[in-house]
């Protein structure tokens, strides 16, 4: 007989051969950054994360700077959109004076975390899609432009990466050459390869209000029920010049995740979204679950499966709950 509860009989054995670990370091937060002072408004569809104006920062940034995970991705909500999505590419825009204000704190307080960019129109544009409209439909090619002019304002910033996120066919090579032209070549981009088309995303369309006025996004983010696509989707976003790829969401793809961690010889990222989030807090406030085991279970699964990189509302939540950080 093979006794494999040999190694299980205890903490000790179980920590000893334990195959993974969930790495501080290895967790992203994302953080809503809105217009206004003061203010630190609720989401009410994401149970403990809030928007917070540029001047309400230093508080979230303190807490990351104690829990020491690895950084924050920005998100902005502007109050300004138009149909080019103009205020991505502002320098006095928000996310632009959130990276300011955030690069200050760090040089300040002396704290090491990254401060990563994403880089959209949706939260920018008047009809919340993606890129620039052309006939009902988002015209690929007059959009990345776009793209390349706000992850470049962002990077001058003060962003130590940015991450596009629309999938627009070829957006990493011209954010790649055009940060390349200005004397930003060591900054790194993390691609958003393989997104797809899913009905997680909720919340977060709630928070940064950059739902489509119409139609959906279909026709450029990714079927959920192709997977050999995405390893295309990977091996294209690294052949452009992608430091870190991505997939996203998390727990509906963990077989596209494991994949995409087999073929890359980059570092791998996976997002678990808004919508993966607002589930667990849901169940955990209607007392169905164990929300501290359940967050751990699922945090240690994109590990396993191969990430090397976790974007997740409950980065500071894990790191509070397992290392007693506040």
């Amino acid at each position: 007989m093979q006794r494999l509860r040999r190694l299980r009989r205890n903490m000790a054995f179980r920590e000893l051969v334990a195959e993974t670990s969930v790495k501080p370091r290895g967790l992203i937060l994302p953080v809503f950054v809105c217009e206004g002072q003061g203010l630190k408004q609720p989401v009410p569809s994401m149970p403990g994360v809030f928007r917070y104006s540029v001047d309400r920062l230093e508080e979230i940034a303190d807490a990351v700077r104690r829990s020491g995970i690895g950084g924050m991705m920005l998100f902005g909500v502007p109050d300004h959109k138009d149909e080019t999505g103009s205020g991505a590419c502002s320098d006095d825009g928000v996310v632009q004076r959130a990276l300011r204000f955030l690069r200050a704190y760090l040089k300040r307080t002396g704290a090491e975390f990254l401060l990563i960019a994403d880089v959209c129109l949706c939260e920018y544009t008047s009809h919340g899609h993606c890129g620039v409209l052309c006939d009902g439909d988002v015209d690929n090619d007059r959009s990345l432009p776009l793209h390349a002019a706000a992850a470049l304002s962002c990077v001058k910033a003060g962003a130590d990466m940015v991450a596009p996120s629309s999938m627009m066919d070829g957006v990493v090579a011209a954010i790649r050459a055009v940060l390349d032209e200005n004397g930003f070549e060591n900054t790194p981009i993390m691609g958003y390869s393989a997104k797809f088309a899913s009905a997680f995303y909720g919340p977060f369309r709630d928070a940064a209000d950059s739902a489509p006025q119409s139609g959906d996004r279909k026709g450029y983010q990714m079927d959920y029920r192709n997977g050999r696509e995405a390893l295309r989707e990977a091996d294209t976003d690294m052949e452009e010049g992608a430091d870190i790829v991505m997939v996203k969401p998390g727990l509906a793809y963990l077989d596209v995740l494991s994949r995409v961690a087999q073929i890359s010889d980059r570092p791998v990222a996976v997002y678990n979204v808004s919508g993966e989030y607002s589930m667990v807090k849901a169940a955990a406030q209607a007392g169905w679950i164990d929300e501290k085991a359940i967050v751990a279970e699922e945090l240690t699964a994109f590990f396993r499966a191969g990430a090397d990189i976790v974007i997740t509302y409950h980065a500071l939540d894990y790191v509070k709950w397992t290392e007693g950080k506040e």
